[in-house]
């Protein structure tokens, strides 16, 4: 169409343009503080033009597509590191606790109630028929033995915290995929109209870090705006509009929380989980707290063991064989001293022989050396050592993962600060294009108030 009535149309199309692009702006400006929020922008096209006399002349301007300013690889990038800012972050937390139960900083720990065992043997060589120095061998040796239970006893009710956590993290999974899948099917709907869903799949993209900080995901997008969701065994957390659930069950051997998916099947996800939350927790609950408890346990059969062993070659004020000092297990949670001696200090055997009680030391003596014996570790370490390391071991483990967790938590910020220079919203360019947007806007309706003037002329001329 050309004339005053094209004229008319051209404004009236440039109105409608402009006002759409002034509200896209508007959008922007209003979202400036919304977490996972892409900045839109209006692409602007010219219409068709019309063929006249003197050629083709332009009709005007419409709007083609409003679009995200988004980058797929960057928000991909990011999802992945997630993963591994939840499993530091988890492992991170998890760790600092088990470094409290092996905690030596404080005024009594396992390495002081082991020192003080050992010493009140020494004491006891120096006077081996002093009833002071048994009554208080006694007490320092029940001390080490409660310390030793208590210690390993404060393990499980770690394990049984991180059974919760991913409990509670399987929940949250099962959430955030049904979300999805409901954005799914919303952005399939509002698409097939050839329109733009960015809203929603800002909303999904959201979802999908908030996912990818509790576990390892992949995703790919369908050719109808869909995404597939898969975990590291290969299924499909979500596709489609539809969404697998998972769930947890307690292992047969363990006892512990296994993730598996909520079907016929239960097989166990736990080894194929690499990444996020339930990662760290998975490996500090079945691998760094068993390690700790197993290595516990044989510090402590150790020094059973070789005390009982030599204990037994001696002889007591009552020139009787000397029997176990210490019974029971850590795992049973009944390693203490042995009832005999604990109700009698007299049974306990400082002589090397049975005509050398009750003055005799050397079975005393012999039991004072093992503290500086090489027992441990095939026999390259003792057991004071051998705790140590194991103290050392713990406080190295919490500075990786706090290590680790810090400069993921600097690569997020970095990627979200690179994100946001793409797609965040700058208010100050916002306002630019307000400006322009509403220049044209004034422009446009100046051109329409022009075609009426010139219709007015041309109907005052009849």
């Amino acid at each position: 169409m050309s004339g005053i009535f094209g004229i008319v149309q051209t404004g009236k199309q440039a109105l409608q343009t402009q006002m759409k692009a002034i509200e896209v702006t508007g959008h922007n400006i209003a979202n400036v503080n919304t977490p996972g929020f892409t900045r839109q922008r209006v692409n602007l096209v010219t219409t068709p033009p019309t063929s006249t006399s003197v050629g083709m002349i332009g009709t005007g301007v419409t709007t083609e597509t409003v679009e995200r300013i988004y980058d797929r690889y960057l928000d991909n990038q990011v999802n992945n590191e997630t993963e591994d800012l939840g499993r530091w972050e988890a492992q991170k937390s998890a760790i600092e606790r088990v470094e409290i139960v092996l905690n030596e900083a404080s005024d009594y720990g396992l390495n002081q109630a082991m020192s003080e065992f050992w010493n009140a043997w020494q004491d006891l060589a120096n006077n081996p028929s002093g009833y002071v120095e048994r009554v208080s061998l006694l007490g320092k040796s029940e001390t080490m033995a409660y310390q030793f239970q208590q210690t390993y006893d404060a393990f499980s009710p770690i394990q049984s915290d991180l059974d919760a956590s991913i409990a509670g993290a399987v929940d949250e999974i099962n959430l955030k995929a049904a979300e999805i899948a409901a954005l799914n099917e919303k952005i399939v709907s509002v698409e097939a109209g050839n329109v733009n869903a960015n809203d929603y799949r800002d909303v999904r993209d959201l979802a999908l870090k908030d996912l990818s900080l509790m576990i390892d995901i992949t995703s790919t997008e369908e050719s109808n705006g869909s995404i597939i969701v898969r975990l590291g065994d290969g299924n499909s957390l979500v596709a489609g509009n539809t969404s697998a659930d998972l769930s947890t069950i307690n292992n047969v051997v363990s006892g512990r929380k296994d993730v598996v998916w909520d079907t016929a099947q239960w097989d166990s996800l736990n080894d194929s989980i690499t990444g996020g939350k339930l990662k760290g927790w998975i490996e500090v609950r079945d691998v760094i707290v068993p390690d700790y408890e197993d290595k516990l346990e044989e510090l402590a059969e150790g020094i059973k063991t070789e005390l009982n062993a030599l204990h037994g070659d001696g002889f007591d004020l009552d020139e009787e064989a000397g029997g176990d000092f210490f019974a029971g297990t850590l795992l049973s949670g009944t390693f203490a001293v042995d009832t005999t001696i604990s109700t009698d200090v007299n049974k306990i055997a400082a002589s090397g022989t049975v005509d050398g009680a009750p003055g005799d030391n050397s079975n005393a003596i012999n039991i004072a050396e093992l503290q500086n014996a090489l027992k441990m570790s095939g026999d390259t370490a003792t057991f004071d050592d051998y705790y140590n390391s194991m103290i050392s071991d713990v406080g190295i483990k919490a500075q990786q993962s706090a290590m680790k967790y810090n400069h993921q938590t600097a690569m997020i910020t970095y990627l979200d600060n690179y994100r946001e220079s793409i797609s965040g919203v700058s208010l100050d360019e916002e306002m630019v294009n307000l400006i322009q947007f509403q220049h044209g806007y004034d422009a446009a309706a100046k051109l329409i108030s022009t075609a009426d003037e010139l219709l007015q002329t041309l109907i005052n001329m009849v």
